[in-house]
């Protein structure tokens, strides 16, 4: 199963609940950014299930015959900006990260988080210079929860992940956008039956019980 990086928490979860309740079945994931799993689907890699942190990335992947069936969207999340433990910058908006003297990460554009992110701040019309461009949302968190960054935006989802290590700052609703997370399995699974088994599960009562307790919203 490939799925997007900001999904490594709660699908590991939902893997774990999927296995109890198939004994014999054992899943394998990859956790990346969403465009670096879409081409390495595009370029041959053995995968029964695809589940993107964005419609778009989902949207090339089905034009191209990369998928079975129609994608369907099982949870939706919300971006933040996120500061280390105390929000030692005292950081309380999203123009504070115009501050030249902020370091400020971003996801890279091409990059679901990225693209969010791009669209926030100019909704926001808050001009930017990141320090750098990660290569995924997680790579993000992890820059600000280390230290190497003052702020970054990211899924609220993954703040919550990072306990008390990060501070989440709400974006106002103007100027923040829904992310909607899309699942399809992919043109010749390996194990099509598992994959067909593995999303009824995830969009049935267990699998969004489990997306919520993580901070997920329904679809």
């Amino acid at each position: 199963m490939f799925a997007a990086a900001s999904l490594t928490e709660v699908f590991t979860s939902i893997g774990e609940g999927f296995e109890a309740d198939n004994p014999g079945v054992e899943i394998t994931f990859n956790f990346a950014s969403s465009s670096a799993l879409a081409g390495q689907i595009t370029s041959g890699a053995p995968v029964d299930v695809f589940a993107s942190a964005d419609a778009a990335t989902m949207s090339r992947l089905t034009d191209a015959g990369g998928t079975t069936g129609a994608p369907m969207t099982f949870a939706r999340n919300e971006l933040v900006i996120v500061v280390g433990a105390g929000n030692p910058r005292k950081i309380t908006s999203i123009r504070d990260l115009a501050d030249p003297d902020l370091i400020v990460v971003l996801a890279a554009p091409q990059v679901p988080a990225g693209r969010y992110a791009a669209q926030i701040l100019e909704q926001a019309g808050v001009t930017v210079t990141p320090k750098s461009l990660e290569a995924d949302v997680k790579a993000v968190l992890t820059k600000v929860t280390s230290g190497e960054a003052d702020a970054g935006i990211v899924y609220a989802t993954d703040v919550r992940a990072a306990g008390d290590e990060a501070v989440g700052i709400a974006i106002p609703e103007a100027a923040n956008v829904v992310a909607t997370y899309p699942v399809a399995i992919v043109e010749g699974a390996p194990n099509p039956a598992g994959a067909s088994a593995f999303l009824a599960y995830l969009t049935g009562p267990k699998g969004q019980a489990t997306l919520a307790s993580f901070g997920f919203g329904r679809p």
